[in-house]
């Protein structure tokens, strides 16, 4: 259903390389990148993530309440990207964990620019 999501940032080749750098561990790279806007994912079939300059070139802001959920496969793959994301330059908006008993399982943090993202398992 989703094809892909992006996110506003300030600086394109520190973007690139957090986010390309963070997702390699799931098969992602930087698909395609157009200068203002690039898409980085395992294919252009699956969905993917778009780190952008605005469009009207006005300041970058996060959301709030926005944030992109990734499902790495396992709680050990979600600790070692959160862990990984923070090394990164990311920061911590909730360590790994289980949120809701036997339903949810995940680590929050922020990227450089302050979009928030999630690494969780579902059951």
């Amino acid at each position: 259903m989703i094809g892909y999501v992006t996110i506003g940032v300030t600086d394109m080749e520190r973007a690139k390389a957090f986010w390309s750098e963070l997702l390699a561990d799931m098969g992602c790279t930087v698909l395609f990148d157009m200068g203002r806007i690039a898409m980085l994912g395992r294919s252009m079939e699956e969905p993917m993530l778009a780190v952008c300059i605005p469009y009207d070139e006005g300041e970058q802001n996060p959301g709030n309440g926005n944030m992109v959920a990734f499902a790495p496969g396992s709680r050990e793959m979600i600790d070692k990207l959160y862990a990984k994301a923070l090394e990164l330059g990311g920061t911590d908006e909730g360590e790994p964990g289980v949120r809701v008993e036997d339903v949810f399982y995940g680590a929050y943090f922020r990227d450089p620019d302050g979009n928030k993202a999630v690494f969780y398992e579902m059951g």
